[in-house]
């Protein structure tokens, strides 16, 4: 399918937080569901060499995914998956794919060693809002729920400046702020 680098920014959001964000900008009346499945190794090859595979499910498509770090963000290896082979992936029996196939064998992970863990479900906020992409995100894994700010950006730059003037001018608490599979994977392992 393809390949780009991901430039992006997020801060976890209290539930009021996220209700004012969605309020002030322009954000669709009603937001989009998907759900990313994820994978790992049994030894988690993948968390060691910073990486990340999931399969995200959106109105019905399909995408397989595998980010990897890079200089200017991340860099992100994505193919197309029918239903049924997402479906295979998830029960254990993973189909070999182009784009994402040469990268995991670039970091020596093999295919059959990839074990589905769970999934995590996200009702997503969209807007362009000065050059950025701005992302309002509920989601649900494991008994949890979150609220989180994303932007995505063309820089670093452009990404970090629209992060704080955000938090600076809706008096937001910055928080650290793991990406999704990293708050997945811990759910699953803190009571």
């Amino acid at each position: 399918m393809a390949q780009e680098i991901e430039i992006e920014y997020k801060n976890l959001l209290t539930e009021e937080e996220f209700k004012q964000l969605l309020n002030h900008f322009t954000f669709p009346e009603s937001g989009t569901w998907q759900t990313n499945y994820y994978f790992e190794t049994k030894d988690f090859s993948l968390k060691a060499k910073g990486a990340a595979l999931r399969i995200r499910e959106k109105a019905g498509k399909y995408v397989l995914t595998l980010k990897e770090p890079h200089t200017d963000g991340l860099l992100e290896s994505h193919d197309r998956l029918t239903e049924g082979e997402a479906s295979r992936w998830i029960n254990g029996d993973p189909i070999e794919k182009s784009q994402v196939g040469k990268q995991l064998h670039l970091l020596g992970i093999r295919l059959h060693d990839l074990v589905y863990y769970g999934k995590l479900e996200t009702k997503r906020y969209e807007t362009n809002y000065q050059g950025t992409l701005l992302v309002l995100d509920y989601s649900t894994y494991n008994g949890r729920s979150d609220y989180e700010l994303e932007i995505e950006a063309q820089t670093k730059e452009d990404g970090l400046n629209m992060l704080h003037s955000i938090i600076d001018i809706y008096g937001i608490t910055e928080k650290d702020t793991p990406n999704k599979i990293k708050r997945f994977f811990t759910s699953l392992t803190v009571d």
